[in-house]
């Protein structure tokens, strides 16, 4: 077990430093019980839970499986806070409510999250692909940043992580940095952590697990896929958002047309196109994860290359772990540690 002296362990009340990434359709309660057991931090999107009283009675489940289990981890919600969510409010006063310890904003301004937050203690964290919108959310109070760069799943963003998460460290030195984006093993943990990283965000590895509420079609697709097989499309939420290169990907093809651009750009419109699109591609994604389905849209990061088994998500922050001791121990013979 490895024991690191990690401010952020410290700050989010886990024991390694990796954020289970929130994941539209993926994340679910039994993911979250394990990244609690496994001593890392468990983050759900809101949006995975948009029927009446669902949201509230997970939060409070999560709350209680802490607490009975004396878990070294810790559970947090992602919320979309940009206009075109429709339930951003309510979503956000659910959690406010059962004072959820850890948020990660996304698409948007953070300012109510963080304001409302704080007044309970917990920590905010903001989603950023460039030093503008970091600078914004370190004006506004955010405890951390999730560098979200190349080869993310979803909405990734333009700059390599080896760029981005230094660029940070170097303009904003109190603020921790976490990486998101291509990492999926332990080697990469130590990578990140290297180049300044007080810890990582990891999403598509616990997609290909056996906790994962999707198809076995969908794992299976993480686990074959390479690199060259993610491809970035404008068709599921207007932004770009990067997917696996199935044929139902190629047959409605990755551009919007010249009509959806403009619609989404004119003020008039974009919030309301916006949110319709959205709507529109979550109707697809919900239809995509089920077994038996042939439209396949499937979300997920470059990080598919590394990937080539179907675990448990306890079993894989395990291996996790012990590819850091592995990398480690190969630095240390090579005189640099």
């Amino acid at each position: 077990m490895i024991n690191l002296k990690s401010s952020l362990c410290n700050q989010l009340g886990i024991r390694l430093p990796v954020i289970m990434a929130p994941m539209f359709l993926v994340t679910n309660e039994p993911m979250l019980k394990a990244a609690l057991d496994s001593g890392i931090m468990g983050v759900f999107p809101s949006l995975n839970y948009r029927k009446e009283g669902e949201l509230g009675a997970l939060i409070k489940q999560l709350h209680e499986y802490k607490q009975s289990r004396s878990s070294s981890g810790n559970f947090g919600v992602n919320l979309i806070v940009q206009k075109s969510n429709p339930l951003y409010q309510q979503h956000l006063d659910v959690c406010i409510n059962g004072k959820v310890p850890f948020f990660i904003t996304s698409l948007g301004s953070p300012a109510e999250v963080i304001q409302r937050a704080h007044s309970y203690g917990a920590k905010v964290f903001c989603d950023v692909t460039n030093m503008e919108h970091a600078a914004k959310c370190a004006s506004l109070g955010c405890a951390g940043f999730i560098a979200v760069g190349q080869g993310a799943g979803g909405h990734a963003g333009p700059n390599p992580l080896t760029v981005l998460v230094p660029a940070l460290k170097e303009q904003f030195p109190q603020i921790p940095v976490v990486a998101a984006g291509g990492v999926a093993t332990g080697a990469g943990i130590v990578s990140m952590l290297a180049i300044g990283a007080a810890g990582v965000s990891i999403g598509t590895r616990f997609i290909a697990s056996v906790e994962a509420g999707v198809s076995d079609a969908y794992k299976e697709a993480v686990v074959n896929s390479d690199m060259e097989d993610i491809v970035m499309t404008e068709r599921l939420s207007g932004t770009p958002c990067t997917i696996i290169d199935t044929p139902y990907a190629k047959k409605i093809g990755y551009r919007q047309g010249w009509l959806e651009r403009f619609l989404s750009k004119n003020s008039t419109t974009k919030k309301y196109f916006k949110m319709l699109v959205q709507i529109n591609g979550m109707k697809k994604l919900e239809k995509a994860i089920k077994p038996g389905n042939y439209n396949n849209l499937w979300c997920a990061g470059k990080s598919v290359a590394v990937i080539h088994d179907i675990k448990s998500c306890t079993e894989i922050v395990n291996t996790m772990e012990s590819e850091m001791k592995t990398s480690l121990q190969e630095l240390n013979a090579m005189g640099i540690l």
